[in-house]
């Protein structure tokens, strides 16, 4: 399910169950960095005591915003979000103790026998429950919790509920502790305010209990070998990217199961979507010295949206002093800073670098009251008119192996900074200004009327592309966007079989809980007009999403059926022989995700290609509020097959 029905659930929930009394227990809640199990492990048996209190708790740091919530503790032990980690080898008998301290009956899942939200069991306010199982199988699973007895829909948990939560790992038996081997638990907390222009009364998203700039810093030297673990035990998908280096997708699971990929099914990735209440394992090598981030692709969940110095959709610049190590950027919400130590002397930058110049253009009122904004191509005729606003953005045509120098020139009214997403190059040209870098040399925004070069060589053929990564919210769903596709050496670009289709939005939505939502763009049009095939001929789509809010569904129909395409690569890396399979022709992806396929129209005819917001129907019971406006429906494009 995507954002859109999943806000408006919670929307319902909240509307529906009414105001949640709120708390106002003095104790504070310790972020749990998930490097400490909890419990006594004795003989092949945990004994663990936990215990659900009220407490407030700060994601934007010491001198954040306090939230009452409830949360779990280790009895005896300060509170936590997420809850106590429990970790055990595979084969042991895992006895907790569950202790209701709140002032309702306690729904608590994840510790029986199927796991998960498979099973639960229902703790009345002040008692205790023994709860016991064998953790047989290797894997990422979780706990959590809410008030209330309703165990058959876990959608409705309301503010003070939605941190009662924790990781579960089961190790294979003898594997040797790591440090690199980390447990990232995401979590969420927010407000409904129907009269507020964003429909938050304010709301934060964070990382094993902090918000960026406060989540931990990953300290990795080069070469070092990483496995995380991502749970997602929020209501929302989340498309997690990875700056600068591809990662190996080992496993997902859902918290009853774990499914291990072998090695022909595990391919790369740049951004992996976690879907809710779900977990992955990836593995990755970072070879390269500086910082990076790992970080949620949805603009606005590292937005100030999600800072609690927003309140009724207005952010509070002045008392946000808390936030001083973030600028320039004012990232917030769910982001990773990482930094990787070198081992060994820097690289030297390549000599005669091909020259390339691009330039930052914004259009007052373009979409609606939103300011537009675009990229243009030195050479090209939108660049000598000053009052074009090409979108999507130029395809950026590179040779893998050949070393450019890419000059960004900042013609707009407000700073700009650019991502080359996906492409394996050093730090510093990275993009994220005030961070990108190392040290005191990190890349600075730019400003208006100033430039900046970056150099990079892209080292892999492939699908890519370029974006803002400065105010990303309003950058991004306006248009400053574009693709990057790198041919083989000595080869050349051919647009005619070779077809990009960008997914943007045409403008961004103001109001995330009840819209109205943007319209989808497919290379810059909301309604994009027909295009030809040939039959016979080979094409290869390269499909790319950036378009905020939900997921996107595209699809490629003869009648009511889809047609076949074959997938050939994603984010860039070429897949796997079992993945690299012939497939009815849809696909549901997340913004950051690019996706390649090859399609032979078969024969002659009319075929649809459809693209919009992904929108199942939502859950048995829940309806949607008065004031909810559903978002744009999928657009239809009519592809004409000829001889």
């Amino acid at each position: 399910m995507n954002n859109f029905v999943r806000r408006a659930t919670l929307v319902v929930a909240s509307i529906c169950v009414g105001a949640a009394t709120v708390p106002n227990g003095p104790e504070s809640i310790v972020a749990n960095d998930n490097r400490r199990p909890a419990g006594t492990l004795k003989n092949g048996v945990l004994t663990v005591k936990l215990e659900a209190r009220d407490g407030l708790w700060r994601p934007d740091g010491e001198k954040g915003v306090p939230l009452p919530v409830a949360a779990w503790a280790e009895e005896g032990k300060p509170l936590s979000v997420p809850g106590p980690l429990i970790r055990v080898p595979a084969g042991t008998d895992v006895k907790a103790s569950l202790r209701n301290s709140l002032d309702k009956p306690l729904t608590v899942f994840g510790f029986g026998k199927t796991r998960g939200m498979s099973d639960s069991v229902v703790i009345p306010a002040g008692a205790s429950r023994d709860v016991q199982f064998n953790a047989a199988t290797p894997g990422t699973y979780y706990y959590l919790a809410r008030r209330g007895v309703n165990a058959s829909f876990f959608g409705a948990r309301l503010e003070p509920d939605m941190e009662l939560a924790g990781a579960i790992v089961v190790d294979a038996a003898g594997a040797p502790a790591q440090a690199t081997d980390r447990v990232f638990v995401m979590s969420f907390w927010f407000k409904v305010d129907q009269k507020s222009p964003t429909g938050l009364s304010q709301s934060t998203m964070a990382i094993n209990g902090l918000s960026w700039p406060h989540t931990e810093r990953i300290d990795l030297t080069q070469g070092d070998s990483v496995r995380w673990r991502v749970i997602n035990l929020t209501e929302i998908d989340h498309p997690m990217h990875l700056h600068g280096f591809y990662f190996r997708v080992d496993r997902k699971g859902d918290g009853v199961t774990d499914t291990v990929y072998t090695r022909d099914q595990q391919r790369l990735a740049v951004t992996e979507l976690a879907l809710p209440f779900s977990t992955m394992s990836i593995s990755w090598l970072p070879d390269r010295a500086g910082n990076w981030i790992y970080h949620c692709h949805y603009p606005d969940h590292i937005s100030s949206i999600n800072t609690l110095d927003t309140d009724k959709g207005h952010f509070d610049d002045s008392g946000a002093s808390h936030h001083g190590s973030d600028r320039p950027h004012e990232m917030f919400g769910l982001v990773l800073g990482l930094r990787v130590a070198p081992r060994g002397p820097p690289l030297n930058p390549a000599a005669h670098p091909r020259p390339i110049r691009m330039i930052v253009r914004q259009k007052e009122r373009m979409y609606g009251t939103h300011t537009g904004y675009s990229m243009a191509l030195a050479g090209t005729p939108e660049a000598q008119d000053p009052n074009a606003i090409p979108v999507t953005g130029p395809t950026l045509v590179l040779e893998r192996g050949e070393p450019v120098a890419i000059t960004v020139v900042n013609h707009a009214k407000e700073h700009a900074s650019i991502h080359w997403h996906g492409v394996e190059l050093e730090s510093y040209p990275d993009g994220v200004p005030g961070w990108s870098g190392s040290g005191n040399q990190t890349l600075p925004p730019i400003a208006p009327g100033d430039s900046l070069t970056v150099r990079y060589t892209p080292p892999r053929a492939g699908t890519f592309m370029y974006h803002s990564h400065i105010n990303e919210s309003a950058q991004i769903s306006s248009g400053l966007y574009g693709p990057i596709i790198v041919v083989e050496p000595g080869q050349a670009y051919d647009p005619e079989r070779d077809r990009v289709f960008f997914f943007g939005l045409a403008g961004p939505t103001t109001n995330v809980i009840f819209g109205p939502f943007a319209h989808h763009l497919m290379n810059g049009e909301a309604q994009p007009k027909p295009f030809d095939l040939r039959a016979g001929t080979t094409y290869r789509l390269r499909l790319i999403n950036l378009a905020d809010g939900g997921q996107v569904v595209v699809s490629l129909l003869n009648g009511q059926e889809p047609v076949m395409w074959k997938a050939i690569a994603k984010d860039g890396a070429a897949l796997p022989r079992s993945q690299a399979t012939s497939r009815p022709a849809m696909l549901v992806f997340g913004p950051g995700e690019i996706y390649d396929f090859e399609l032979t129209p078969a024969k002659t005819g009319d075929l649809a290609f459809t693209f919009g917001p992904f929108f199942p129907p939502l859950p048995p019971g829940v309806t949607l509020p008065p004031n909810f406006q559903p978002p744009p429906p999928r657009r239809t494009v009519v592809v004409h097959v000829k001889q």
